[in-house]
């Protein structure tokens, strides 16, 4: 290939992936002076909550009782300058007005939104503590709470949950769907912001595991690896649509114990104290204290390739 037809090809590549027409119909329209969420600032914002939450576990907190308030104050201030830019960026990037004025006030709205998640955030450690706890009860591999928060990756995609979910219902645009997608890259374990999850919840081993948007767990469940807890097809408008919005994933009452593999679908309800075994599918309600399990294993014999 001559130097001259390297030129002309990727002269011609670039001005077809320059030309609007190719990305606009999914790209965002984004305007001058107008701050983007940033995948890496969000990081550092989740890792320093982290820190926060589990102090001397990540990062560099002491836990001298003379050093570990001095710490929380460096690293509180630090989050809200981080985390109010984040949720300033994110309203910012929903934003459909072009005045002027409206950049103040996204940022004011942020700064309140911050202030009230910092706020929070002894409540959401007070969860962590019995998600935590239920975990080290429910598995005898474990030794110590402090490896499960060292190690266990339930733990930490319980954690970006909580943390979603409390900016979620902060109304806060964008940012929470953003901190569970890293807790799924990071864990396998892939948990919409928007459902609601009870207290002394475990995520044993965890690769897999689904819980969609409108689901409802209650206290003291817990799930296994590959468990979905899923929606059936979605209902469709007059043009043809999905309807968004609308209840479509399970309830899972207080004592539930579901199984690796198990397929639970649609807007029913798991009765309190039921055991759902592994490899099962379940898209009817269950009353209290049901079991589930796949039926036996049927025995025959086939000869000169019958059956086959």
């Amino acid at each position: 290939m001559t130097t001259k037809d390297f030129d002309s090809k990727m002269s011609t590549t670039i001005e077809k992936l320059s030309n609007p027409a190719s990305y606009q119909s999914v790209c965002h329209e984004h305007k001058i002076g107008k701050p983007l969420p940033s995948i890496a600032k969000l990081e550092t914002v989740i890792n320093m909550v982290r820190e926060i939450l589990f102090p001397g576990y990540f990062g560099n907190t002491s836990l001298r009782k003379n050093t570990v308030r001095h710490y929380m104050g460096v690293y509180i201030d630090e989050l809200y300058e981080l985390l109010s830019d984040e949720i300033f960026a994110g309203l910012c990037f929903e934003c459909s007005g072009d005045e002027e004025k409206s950049l103040e006030i996204h940022k004011e709205i942020a700064k309140q939104k911050t202030l009230s998640f910092i706020e929070f955030l002894p409540e959401i450690r007070r969860q962590l503590v019995t998600d935590v706890d239920a975990t080290f009860l429910n598995d005898p591999a474990a030794k110590s709470t402090g490896e499960i928060i060292f190690a266990y990756p339930g733990i930490r995609a319980i954690t970006n949950y909580r943390m979603a979910h409390k900016l979620l219902l902060l109304e806060v645009p964008l940012i929470p769907r953003f901190i569970s997608e890293m807790a799924h890259s990071e864990t396998g374990i892939d948990i919409h912001p928007r459902a609601q999850i009870g207290e002394h919840f475990t995520i044993d081993h965890g690769t897999g595991v689904v819980i969609g948007s409108t689901c409802i767990l209650g206290n003291n469940v817990k799930i296994y690896q590959g468990v979905t807890l899923g929606a059936k097809s979605f209902p469709l408008d007059e043009k043809g649509n999905p309807i968004k919005g609308i209840p479509r994933h399970p309830i899972v009452e207080d004592d539930v114990v579901i199984y690796s593999g198990a397929t639970i679908l649609g807007r029913v309800t798991i009765g309190e104290g039921s055991v759902i075994g592994g490899n099962v599918w379940v898209t009817n309600n269950l009353p209290a204290n049901s079991r589930v399990i796949q039926s036996q294993p049927k025995d025959s014999n086939y000869t000169n390739g019958a059956g086959i």
